[in-house]
């Protein structure tokens, strides 16, 4: 699927994003995430002296739409910039793949050979982990408010 013009503003939104938040070692990928009502979420990664203790900027992002209400994510995008040279659209780790399969299954800005592509969240995952009951791709079964209620 070819890139939009509101495509091209969320790759902006996350470079600007870790542009302004760059800290050699410590910060080095900003995110965007764009909701159905067309807000523009931005974040960087939160890293940590204990690797697992780290934080993603996609799942910052989401956290930021999440906590200010909104439900509906339409597309994401994370880039990779070390301080020099221009920022690199990269493809969520597998963790965030998940979690944006759960909170939706937006489209997700990534690199291929041929270029950027858009792709589902969903659509990068070999098998997304489902609970009972739900069915890939049916936000309906799958999302955090349905569990929720189904616990």
């Amino acid at each position: 699927m070819r890139l939009t013009a509101d495509d091209r503003a969320l790759i902006a939104a996350a470079t600007d994003a870790i542009r302004r938040a760059f800290v050699p070692e410590w910060h080095h990928v900003g995110a965007a995430l764009r909701t159905r009502s067309g807000k523009v979420f931005s974040a960087v990664n939160l890293d940590t002296y204990v690797g697992s203790c780290a934080i993603c900027a996609e799942a910052c992002a989401l956290g930021a739409a999440y906590a200010a209400g909104e439900r509906g994510f339409e597309a994401c995008v994370a880039v990779r910039w070390r301080g020099r040279g221009r920022p690199a659209v990269v493809a969520p780790c597998g963790r965030c793949r998940e979690m944006l399969h759960d909170y939706g299954d937006p489209w997700v800005i990534h690199p291929t050979a041929r270029g950027l592509a858009k792709t589902r969240a969903s659509g990068l995952l070999p098998d997304a982990y489902l609970r009972p009951g739900e069915r890939r791709g049916d936000p309906a079964t799958a999302r955090p408010t349905a569990r929720r209620r189904a616990r």
